[in-house]
């Protein structure tokens, strides 16, 4: 059986490049989303928080509107009571019967004074938790009046994107196939410790695209030659030369335009 033939330096910083075409395609699409799903995001996790206020809020109306049931029970129970101390009086044998029924009937009038008192101050409370609970279903029709907003905007520039990133995606996976794993993850290392996600560049005007460090022509023939892999010295970033590059880009336009 034949032994599978090793790609040339040149083969590989073609797939290199290709690979690089691609994600940097991806990015640029996942740009046009800028900051939209992170908003979605606070947006819905605003939301649920305004939502578990107002349970909340309700929750301690329903507690505070229980109180006023209760309070209200314990002023017909004294009431009662001071009904039944009234008609006991007209039947005392002494003054110290009539005296302790008296006490007893005042202090059911105190308890029922309590308990008026406490009704009203509930009252309040419930006043106050109900303008709380209207600022903050404003708040709530506000965020998801927003929200809608920026889902429809976000779903347009899904739809009109999807299809294109889900083919790239697939697109990027293979060509990682075809790239041996060691190269393969200094590309990753790379992509991912610069801004631009640029891990493999052409050599522009003597200097590493988009930068102006000035790359020795020595360097730049070898970079020409294709027969190794340079980095460059200040962003350790793959370089190539603009030929190949031109080369790579056309054969790439090619697939994107097929999408």
């Amino acid at each position: 059986m034949a032994k599978k033939k090793e790609p040339t330096v040149e083969e590989k910083l073609r797939a290199l490049y290709d690979l690089q075409l691609i994600d940097s395609r991806i990015d640029k699409i996942r740009d046009v989303r800028g900051e939209l799903p992170l908003e979605v995001r606070d947006l819905e996790d605003d939301i649920e928080g305004l939502n578990t206020r107002i349970e909340k809020i309700n929750t301690s109306l329903k507690e505070l509107e229980d109180q006023i049931s209760y309070k209200k029970n314990l002023i017909d129970e004294s009431k009662a009571l001071i009904k039944k101390y009234t008609e006991q009086q007209k039947n005392v044998r002494n003054n110290r019967e009539f005296d302790s029924l008296t006490k007893e009937t005042e202090y059911q009038e105190l308890e029922i004074q309590l308990a008026e008192k406490n009704i009203n101050e509930y009252k309040a409370q419930i006043e106050l938790k109900k303008e709380s609970i209207e600022e903050v279903q404003d708040k709530l029709k506000d965020k998801s009046e927003h929200l809608d907003h920026k889902k429809k905007e976000l779903d347009t520039i899904l739809k009109e994107t999807e299809k294109e990133e889900n083919m790239l995606l697939k697109k990027s996976d293979d060509y990682k196939k075809l790239i041996e794993e060691r190269l393969l993850f200094s590309y990753s290392k790379i992509r991912g410790n610069v801004k631009n996600g640029l891990a493999i560049v052409p050599v522009e005007r003597g200097a590493a695209g988009g930068s102006y460090f000035t790359i020795p022509p020595q360097v730049q023939m070898e970079i020409a030659s294709r027969k190794k892999i340079i980095t460059d010295e200040h962003s350790g970033r793959i370089l190539i030369d603009e030929v190949l590059a031109s080369e790579q880009k056309e054969k790439m336009e090619k697939l994107f335009s097929s999408f």
